[in-house]
């Protein structure tokens, strides 16, 4: 079985900063991709940005590049951080991360395999 474990959402305020973090128990996503989203109140969900498995390639939404960064832990690959800087009132969501064997649909939803239950980030004005 496939989990994928958000953490590290909390309140915060505009301007503020908060890491994300995406583990994966058992480590079943070996050489997959993995993708944050996130999804705000009456909104569809939305990519926010992605990593191959070697980290090399990185890909951003255009409303969260230079503010946002994707990075893979190097002790294990299987764990992604989403390091949240100058965090705006808009930013507020549920963020998911979600795991993609392949790279067909690298900004879809549809594109990946397994998801996490979310984690709630809220920032005010």
């Amino acid at each position: 079985q496939v989990q994928l474990v958000e953490s590290g959402g909390d309140l915060v305020q505009a301007g503020g900063s908060l890491r994300l973090s995406c583990t994966n128990p058992g480590r079943t996503v070996n050489g997959y991709a993995t993708g944050w989203f996130r999804q705000a109140p009456g909104k569809e969900r939305e990519f926010v940005a992605r990593i191959n498995w070697t980290g090399i390639r990185r890909l951003y939404a255009d409303s969260v590049k230079g503010r946002f960064i994707i990075s893979r832990d190097n002790a294990n690959k299987t764990t992604v951080y989403l390091q949240m800087n100058s965090l705006k009132p808009e930013d507020t969501a549920v963020y998911y991360c979600a795991a993609a064997r392949d790279a067909q649909q690298p900004l879809s939803a549809a594109g990946y395999n397994y998801w996490g239950q979310g984690t709630q980030v809220t920032v005010s004005s």
